[in-house]
């Protein structure tokens, strides 16, 4: 779609600015025609250098010029204006909330009476996955990861960690009906906290099957992630195995943090007698870093724990395949600042995509921006211990954890890549782009990376 009061998404895109903070403040052009772009910029500029001291202000508990810092991005700020505007308002927000949870009986009165139903939070996630072509790559390359891993196969188990999109697997059923040799007998285990989400992904896969006559089982399992109980997954031996994981396997990062506070870190929490004091935690060390954070050091046995045990799990139950979808980008960052700035940089491209596809008017778009990105900047930036679940970290991170459970790399086929930039070229997504590096795929906006599809296999000790 066009862009509105011809705004140029890429002249005022958060992208193109941060190549810019480290110019003075005076840069500019002496030619007229592009004095226009050049103000944009300069509001745009100006906005990132204002929440970045704002965020500074917050993590020192400096709470009087915190305050003046979120008064002037407010009058800035507009959940309904340019990219910029837009970050700005939820970054704002975010700083806010870790601010109140510094007082926690102010914090809950305000959110007391919040709620959130389960039709929205399926509601926004399927917008996502209509506005913008990542889910729709991850699910079409791990279903031709799937295919060319279970050719011949007469038994097939897919294990799905977080099973809310019938697309994914009504297009695998129509692409196993398409074999030929046939079906195989197809059995998918899905996962998810809600029963009513997966009685949906019941209904709707047993009728595809159905229809393609397609002899096949659902095994619903309502649960959490880290709750999951590894025998309730009914696999049988004689089944060739996938896993599919998608934005999931970060979550459970957080319990290794919280089980990695050290005694002093918590004695400080309990002693804090201040909004100050509790917000300076940040400059004082009051939580120790996660052994996955970017100051941790080299991956041992003993880290991340919760994580390990859980993948340590899944390669007991010997896959064939095992597909992982993350996000590209560090948010488990110790300090408030690397994550503010790592979340700044992530989130302004998420933002940009949607300003140069989707009018500015758009509710769906506002949705997206508010329930689901706004929702993840809120627990980066607000969040510790184990409330602080949105724990993205890079493709660099997760490939040690997993040969250090036991798994192997399985290159993705160069037809993926193939079908994942006809999908991008059919639909229209400009400024999209897949990339191959070391048989992983990575799906960017223009040329940064954000998201990472890398596939595995079980791999036997020696």
């Amino acid at each position: 779609m066009a862009q509105e009061d011809g705004s140029s998404s890429i002249s005022s895109s958060p992208l193109h600015l941060f190549s810019l903070m480290s110019l003075s403040p005076s840069f500019g052009s002496q030619y007229p025609w592009l004095r226009e772009t050049e103000v944009e910029e300069s509001r745009g500029l100006h906005l990132i250098q204002l929440l970045v001291g704002c965020a500074n202000h917050v993590a020192a508990g400096n709470i009087q010029n915190a305050n003046i810092g979120l008064e002037q991005i407010n009058n800035l700020a507009s959940a309904d204006g340019n990219t910029m505007q837009r970050i700005a308002a939820y970054f704002t927000e975010a700083l806010a909330n870790r601010m109140l949870k510094g007082l926690p009986g102010l914090y809950k009165a305000i959110n007391s009476t919040r709620i959130t139903s389960i039709s929205e939070e399926i509601l926004v996630k399927r917008l996502f996955f209509d506005l913008c072509p990542f889910l729709r790559l991850s699910y079409l390359i791990t279903n031709q990861a799937i295919l060319e891993a279970m050719e011949g196969e007469k038994m097939v188990h897919i294990i799905d960690l977080c099973s809310s999109e019938p697309a994914q697997w009504i297009n695998l059923l129509q692409s196993l009906r398409a074999r030929p040799e046939g079906p195989p007998h197809l059995r998918i285990t899905g996962i998810h906290q809600q029963k009513e989400v997966l009685e949906q992904m019941a209904f709707q896969l047993n009728e595809e099957a159905e229809k393609l006559d397609i002899p096949f089982q659902f095994n619903p399992i309502v649960s959490r992630l880290e709750n999951l109980d590894i025998d309730s997954l009914r696999y049988k031996s004689g089944y060739a195995l996938a896993i599919s994981s998608v934005l999931q396997l970060h979550t459970l990062l957080a319990f290794d943090d919280e089980t990695n506070r050290s005694p002093t870190s918590r004695r400080v929490l309990m002693n804090s007698h201040t909004l100050g004091d509790f917000l300076r935690k940040d400059v004082t060390n009051k939580f120790s870093p996660s052994p996955d954070s970017t100051s941790s050091p080299p991956l041992s046995l003993t880290s991340s724990s919760k994580l390990m045990n859980f993948l340590n799990a899944l390669w007991t139950l010997s896959p064939k395949l095992m597909v992982v979808t993350e996000q590209e980008s560090n948010h488990n960052g110790f300090s408030l600042m690397d994550r503010a700035f790592e979340t700044l940089n992530f989130y302004a491209a998420l933002f940009d995509c949607l300003e140069s596809t989707v009018t500015r008017a758009s509710l769906e778009r506002q949705k997206v921006e508010k329930m689901l990105f706004g929702e993840e900047i809120k627990n980066i930036i607000a969040c510790e211990g184990l409330e602080r679940r949105v724990r993205h970290e890079k493709l660099e991170k997760w490939i040690p954890r997993l040969e250090l459970a036991g798994f192997g790399r399985v290159p993705l086929s160069y037809n993926g890549m193939l079908l994942a930039r006809r999908l991008l070229n059919n639909y229209g997504y400009d400024g999209y782009n897949v990339k191959e590096d070391n048989g992983c795929l990575f799906i960017c906006w223009h040329n940064q990376p954000l998201y990472t599809i890398s596939a595995w296999k079980f791999k036997r000790y020696s």
